[in-house]
């Protein structure tokens, strides 16, 4: 198997366990202010890095189409910003679908083997730049399930690989 074919599954994976953390998520911890960081918000940080890592660089980025200004950011709000108002469970879900069906396209367009990662704020080669896109995709999947589980009981299923999907 690839290191690309690789990358993509465990994307997709990734993917799968962070939809179904937005799937489950019942109305009142939607938005929530019993944490810092409302749980929508993070649904929505996790999406917007995760689509703008798996570009080459940066200047190849283009925001999702619904996407409104500093709503993917954690803390408050620039005092030159418009108000954040919170996305729906259904607007984060589609979001979440379109990450996953442009995986596949956006990983063959890599080149793992470049010597940077394609963003100034990151000083490491591209194949880790994904592993670390990976891990922070990782860890904000790891918080909503755990919000979960804390508030319904009900955890999300481990997907460990989707290479024979």
């Amino acid at each position: 198997m690839s290191l690309q074919a690789i990358l993509k599954s465990q994307y997709h994976a990734s993917l799968v366990m962070l939809l179904e953390a937005i799937e489950s998520c019942p109305a009142g911890l939607w938005t929530s202010r019993a944490w810092t960081n409302p749980y929508w918000q993070v649904a929505y940080h996790a999406l917007f890095y995760t689509d703008l890592y798996l570009q080459p660089e940066e200047s190849a980025f283009t925001p999702w189409e619904h996407h409104r200004p500093d709503h993917h950011r954690f803390g408050p709000p620039e005092d030159t910003s418009p108000a954040v108002t919170p996305y729906t469970w259904g607007e984060v879900a589609v979001y979440g679908r379109r990450c996953d069906a442009m995986v596949d396209g956006a990983v063959d367009r890599l080149d793992l083997t470049a010597p940077t990662s394609g963003f100034s704020w990151y000083q490491m080669p591209k194949l880790e730049h994904q592993l670390l896109n990976l891990r922070h995709l990782h860890h904000h999947t790891g918080q909503l399930a755990d919000r979960l589980r804390q508030v319904t009981g009900r955890g999300i299923r481990w997907v460990g690989s989707t290479a024979a999907r």
